[in-house]
């Protein structure tokens, strides 16, 4: 299972990111809204990578 960190940023905007995909890093109004975006941005990431052959985190 692929881990989403979130936390709140000083301006009230929430930024979720996946640790172990490097760039995978999202902003949002909303907590909710930041992990949604990240976890779309993940996905595409983990079926590129896929297509290109290039390894996955597990």
């Amino acid at each position: 299972m692929l881990k989403i960190e979130v936390e709140r940023e000083a301006d009230g905007r929430w930024i979720a990111e996946a640790p172990d995909l490097p760039g995978v890093l999202a902003y949002g109004a909303t907590e909710a809204e930041a992990c949604v975006q990240a976890t779309a941005l993940a996905f595409r990431v983990i079926a590129d990578r896929i297509e290109h052959g290039e390894p996955v985190p597990a």
